[in-house]
C-alpha cells in the first residue's frame, strides 16, 4: 500500500520525537510512523512519554512500564512511561540504597520523594536511561519513537538532561527534594549519554506536529526555537489535518479550506525554513491497527456517506456562564487536553461575564499561554489579563527565599542554600505558590483559569495535594489554631471552584477529558460542566468530507450526554477565528 512520502519515513534515525501543541495528532502520527517502521521490517519500540496517555486506545492494547509486543504488527513493542509507577520506583531504590539507617531518617527521605518533583526525575529517569543505553533493552531496536506529552510539558522533559546534569556537576550538598544527593550522581554518567543522543542530529529526529490554525503554529515555532536552543537541530515539520473543501458551494467547507491556506501561507520564520510535508484530513478517528495503516496511505478506503445531519437544538455555553454568575464570584478552571481551545472558552466566559460588570482576573498556567492573541488588542473595564510566568516567579521565590532564610546567613552557608534552589524543582514550588495566591482571590470577585495541558497541570495539582498534606500535619500539632483553609480545600468546593472540562467531538480528546474527570474525582474535585468545542454539526454543512465527521461527532456528544457529563454545553466551529471581545462574545449568544 504506497504511503504518503514523508521525509521522516524516508531518512528515519533512531529516535524519533513527535511533540507539539496538544490535540493536533502526535498520537496518531507516531503511531502511524511506528507501523509503517515496523511492516518495512525494522523492530520498533514505541513510547508515550505523556501523563494523559492515550496509546493504549490507539493500539487497541493495555500497556505499562515494561515493553510488551504489539498484536498484529510483527516487531512493533510499546510502553507507557506511567509517572506515578515509576516515581514509587525510583522511591523504592533512593531508600533501598540508605540500607540500615535509622526509621526517622529513612521517614523524613520518603516525605522528600513524595512531591511532584519526584514524579518527575522518576519518570525522566525511565525515559534518560532509554536515550543513553548501551547494552539494555533500548539498544534492541532499530527505532525508538517517542510519542511525546504535549509542547510544554515535553520541553521541560528535553531540557532536564542539561538541567540536571549541570546542577548535579555544581551541587556539592544535595537536592533535598530528590533524596539523597549520592544516589543521583550515579546517574550523572547516564543523563550526560541522554543529552549526547539528544543533540545528536544523525540518531535524533524532532518532529513537529501541528495543525493548519494559527495557534497551533505559534507554538510550533516557539517550540522549534527553544529545542534549537537545547541543541536539537535536526527538526522536521509535519501539518496534519489539511483540509480542502468537496463541495465548492458550502459556505463553512470553503471557510475552512480557506483558514488552512492562509494559515500555512503566513509560516512563522522558525517553520518556513524547516523540511515540511501535509498530511490530509481523514474521515474517521485514529483508533484500532486499520485505521492507522490507513491513516499514511495515499489511497484511502472508501465508505457510504452518511445521511445529512440535521441542525440539533444543542445545551449552549450561556447557560452554563449564567449559573457561574450565579454565584457571585468564585474560581472557574477551564482544564482539558491541550489544543481543544481551552483558551478560547476562558476567554469567552472571562469577557461575558466582565461585559456583565463583574471583576474578572483571566489568567493562564500554560508554559504555551497565547491569551494576549486570543483577546487581541481588545479591553474591558473590570477585566484583568495576565499570566503565571515561571521564570518571573521562580526568580520572585528565590528572592523571598534569600531575604527571609539567607539573613544572618554567612557566605558559606548563603552559597549552599542558593545552590539548592538552582534546582530545576523550584520552579514547580514557585509556579504552585503563584497559583495559590490567585486561587485565593476567588473570594472577592471571578477568577478565570487557563490551565496548561493534562499532563502539566497535573504537576500543579501534584503539588497542591503535596502542600495540603503537609499543612496538615502540621496543623495537627499542638497550639495550632483558627480555621485551615488550603488551596486543595478551595479546589474541592463546588461553591468556590468550578471545573469546566472542554473536548472536542472526538474519541480520543473525550476519552482523555473521561480519564481527566476520574483523576479529578479521585482528588475530591468534582467537575461541574464539560464542554464539547469545535463542533460541525451546528454549522449547517454539507460537504461530504465534513459530513462523515459530523456523524462520528454525534457518536461523541450522546457518549457524554448519556454517561459522563452532569452539565453540557456544544461550541459551534466558526469559519473565522473567534479573536476578540465581539467575536468572543458570540461563543456564549
Amino acid at each position: 500500500m504506497p504511503l504518503l512520502p514523508l521525509q521522516i519515513l524516508a531518512e528515519p534515525t533512531r529516535f524519533i520525537f513527535f511533540t507539539g501543541k496538544g490535540g493536533v495528532g502526535k498520537t496518531a502520527l507516531s503511531c502511524a510512523v511506528a507501523l509503517a517502521l515496523a511492516d518495512a521490517g525494522k523492530r520498533v519500540l514505541l513510547i508515550s512519554t505523556d501523563p494523559a496517555s492515550n496509546l493504549d486506545e490507539m493500539l487497541g492494547v493495555p500497556l505499562e512500564r515494561q515493553a510488551r509486543p504489539v498484536p498484529g504488527v510483527a516487531r512493533l513493542f510499546a510502553l507507557n512511561i506511567d509517572p506515578e509507577a515509576a516515581a514509587e520506583a525510583y522511591r523504592a531504590r533512593v531508600i533501598a540504597a540508605m540500607g540500615a539507617a535509622e526509621p526517622s531518617e529513612i521517614a523524613k527521605v520518603r516525605e522528600q520523594l513524595s512531591g511532584a518533583c519526584t514524579t518527575e526525575i522518576a519518570a525522566f529517569d525511565e525515559f534518560a536511561g532509554l536515550l543513553a543505553s548501551e547494552h539494555g533493552e533500548g539498544n534492541s531496536y532499530d527505532h525508538i519513537v517517542f510519542d511525546t506529552a504535549p509542547t510544554g510539558h515535553t520541553l521541560r522533559l528535553l531540557s532536564l538532561p542539561k538541567a540536571w546534569s549541570s546542577f548535579l556537576e555544581t551541587n556539592e550538598r544535595g537536592a533535598a527534594c530528590l533524596g539523597p544527593h549520592s544516589g543521583l550522581q550515579m546517574q550523572l554518567a547516564m543523563f550526560e549519554r541522554a543529552l549526547q543522543a539528544l543533540t545528536d542530529s544523525k540518531l535524533t529526529t524532532v518532529a513537529l506536529v501541528t495543525r493548519p490554525e494559527p495557534s497551533a503554529l505559534r507554538e510550533a515555532a516557539r517550540s522549534a526555537q527553544e529545542l534549537q536552543s537545547l541543541g536539537l537541530a535536526n527538526q522536521r515539520l509535519i501539518v496534519n489535518a489539511v483540509f480542502t473543501a468537496t463541495d465548492h458551494a458550502d459556505v463553512i467547507a470553503l471557510g475552512m479550506e480557506r483558514r488552512c491556506r492562509q494559515a500555512l501561507a503566513a509560516l512563522p520564520d522558525a517553520l518556513a525554513k524547516l523540511p515540511h510535508d501535509e498530511v490530509p484530513m481523514r474521515t474517521y478517528d485514529m483508533v484500532g491497527l486499520k485505521a492507522l495503516r490507513d491513516f499514511l496511505a495515499v489511497e484511502q478506503p472508501s465508505h457510504a456517506l452518511p445521511p445529512p445531519a440535521a441542525v440539533p437544538d444543542d445545551p449552549k455555553l450561556k447557560a452554563v456562564v449564567d449559573d457561574i454568575e450565579a454565584g457571585g464570584s468564585g474560581i472557574v478552571m477551564v482544564m482539558g487536553k491541550g489544543g481543544v481551545g481551552k483558551t478560547t472558552i476562558a476567554a469567552a466566559i472571562a469577557v461575558e461575564l466582565a461585559a456583565r460588570g463583574h471583576p474578572v482576573h483571566l489568567t493562564t498556567t500554560d508554559p504555551a499561554a497565547h491569551l494576549a492573541w486570543t483577546l487581541a488588542t481588545s479591553t474591558l473595564p473590570g477585566l484583568k489579563v495576565d499570566r503565571i510566568d515561571p521564570v518571573a516567579e521562580t526568580q520572585a521565590y528565590i528572592d523571598r527565599i534569600l531575604a527571609t532564610r539567607g539573613v544572618g546567613l554567612d557566605a558559606a552557608a548563603r552559597a549552599l542554600l542558593l545552590e539548592d534552589l538552582r534546582s530545576p524543582c523550584t520552579e514547580e514550588v514557585a509556579v504552585f505558590h503563584a497559583f495559590s495566591r490567585i486561587v485565593a482571590e476567588g473570594r472577592s470577585g471571578f477568577v478565570i483559569i487557563d490551565t496548561a495541558p493534562t499532563g502539566h497541570t497535573f504537576l500543579l495539582l501534584d503539588a497542591t495535594g503535596a502542600y495540603h498534606r503537609q499543612v496538615l500535619r502540621d496543623y495537627q500539632q499542638p497550639g495550632q489554631g483558627g480555621r485551615l483553609v488550603t488551596p486543595l480545600m478551595r479546589l474541592q468546593d463546588p461553591a468556590y471552584t468550578k471545573i469546566l472540562l472542554v473536548a472536542l467531538p472526538e474519541t480520543t480528546p473525550i476519552s482523555e477529558a473521561a480519564a481527566l474527570q476520574e483523576d479529578l474525582r479521585r482528588a475530591g474535585i468534582e467537575p461541574y460542566a464539560w464542554v464539547i468545542n469545535n463542533c460541525l454539526a451546528p454549522t449547517g454543512t454539507r460537504d461530504p468530507l465534513l459530513q462523515y465527521r459530523i456523524a462520528g461527532e454525534r457518536r461523541q456528544v450522546a457518549r457524554v450526554r448519556d454517561g459522563l457529563a452532569k452539565r453540557l454545553a456544544l461550541v459551534a466551529w466558526k469559519p473565522e477565528p473567534p479573536v476578540g471581545v465581539a467575536a468572543l462574545r458570540q461563543l456564549i449568544s
